[in-house]
């Protein structure tokens, strides 16, 4: 492990390849579903024509190839060595933007607005809203070493990010996040770390008080009733996660269509798709996805995060005191856990954007990407 930046270049064994189509081609599938709707979780249907497109048309090189075309770079940081994608703007006045994914996403989550976002000019947009992009993958994620202890919770990434973005030079810089990525990012804008200029969310992590419950108007008690929806039909994932995410683990790693059914259930509950996955997401974005947990083993090491952060959460959780960070947040109706702006006023102390949109769910920047790309210069024009 070394702390300089180097290039990382990804080609996976075709062995690799082939003992995954081996495992595919043995599978041993469930009973088929005694509901009509997915309210037991994946239909088998569904998993089962994944499983064809994945043995049969998928292009693993493809996607590799598009990885390593955006750049990609490890550089070890606080023991471990970080995987990330940077991908530098044609414009000189370009500020770098931190992206961080979440769980069960990706670097890939960022697939649709790299182009945007780096070059607007190329792409409809003003040449005054480019961005030099870095994409790292979580700890536990991706194509870096897997955290050999316990500690890396979100504080940690957060600190660690703070390193990386210091160590590539940049001296103003923005961060972006959702899901596990917007819990970064929100620890960074309590952090405030010199050079940070503002931070975007399109997911904020928050609990309402019980005067907030008892005074929501119709629209918020529309969020809290979707909230607690989540909780209870969608949330167990996160509750095996926090708790035993090595028991799930086992089968993760051993088997792909486990680990598929797994990842897909979250492409097919928190996004705007009506629970028709493939209405929001094609099958190969999917797969990509699900890939990035394959190959490098990181079921069970991405799980963690979540055991990670309930260990965190018992020694105190996000300071109560509003953020003094320059804040945009963007609400995609799709998204499980919103609030309303009243909500977040109370709690960003310099809220310079906010906007509910018509479309989007939890993977906001593949599932609307110009309009996600539209609400990240919305929120940094502020601080340009």
């Amino acid at each position: 492990m070394s702390d300089s930046v180097h290039p990382f270049h990804l080609s996976i064994p075709q062995a690799d390849l082939d003992d995954l189509q081996r495992r595919l081609a043995h599978t041993r599938w469930p009973d088929e579903d005694t509901v009509p709707d997915t309210s037991q979780g994946p239909q088998l249907a569904k998993l089962r024509a994944l499983v064809a497109r994945w043995q049969d048309g998928y292009d693993w090189r493809r996607c590799e190839t598009l990885l390593n075309g955006w750049g990609q770079y490890r550089t070890g940081i606080d023991g471990l060595d970080i995987h990330f994608l940077h991908v530098r703007s044609p414009e000189p006045d370009a500020i770098a933007l931190l992206l961080t994914h979440g769980w069960p996403g990706s670097v890939l989550e960022f697939r649709k607005v790299i182009g945007a976002l780096t070059d607007p000019a190329a792409h409809g947009g003003k040449a005054s809203d480019a961005f030099h992009l870095v994409i790292p993958s979580l700890p536990g994620f991706g194509f870096w070493r897997k955290p050999a202890g316990t500690g890396w919770n979100v504080g940690r990434i957060a600190q660690a990010w703070t390193a990386l973005m210091d160590r590539l030079g940049y001296a103003r810089w923005a961060a972006q996040g959702g899901d596990w990525g917007a819990a970064v990012t929100t620890t960074l804008g309590y952090m405030a770390p010199p050079g940070l200029i503002g931070i975007h969310l399109n997911m904020a992590m928050f609990q309402p008080t019980e005067q907030e419950r008892a005074d929501a108007t119709p629209d918020e008690q529309a969020m809290l009733d979707d909230a607690r929806r989540y909780e209870q039909e969608f949330s167990g994932y996160y509750k095996l996660q926090s708790t035993r995410p090595q028991s799930v683990g086992f089968g993760l790693a051993d088997s792909p269509v486990g680990l598929a059914a797994w990842i897909y259930a979250l492409f097919q509950d928190v996004s705007d798709s009506g629970s028709n996955a493939e209405s929001a997401f094609e099958l190969d974005e999917i797969i990509d996805d699900i890939m990035l947990y394959w190959l490098p083993n990181t079921g069970a090491s991405s799980a963690r995060l979540y055991w990670e952060a309930m260990q965190a959460m018992r020694h105190g959780g996000m300071p109560s005191a509003p953020m003094p960070t320059p804040t945009g947040i963007s609400m995609f109706p799709g998204e499980q856990i919103r609030l309303s702006k009243r909500w977040a006023e109370r709690r960003f102390a310099m809220l310079v954007h906010f906007n509910e949109l018509e479309h989007g769910g939890h993977f906001a920047a593949l599932e609307q990407p110009a309009v996600f790309v539209d609400e990240v210069r919305a929120t940094f024009r502020v601080a340009r």
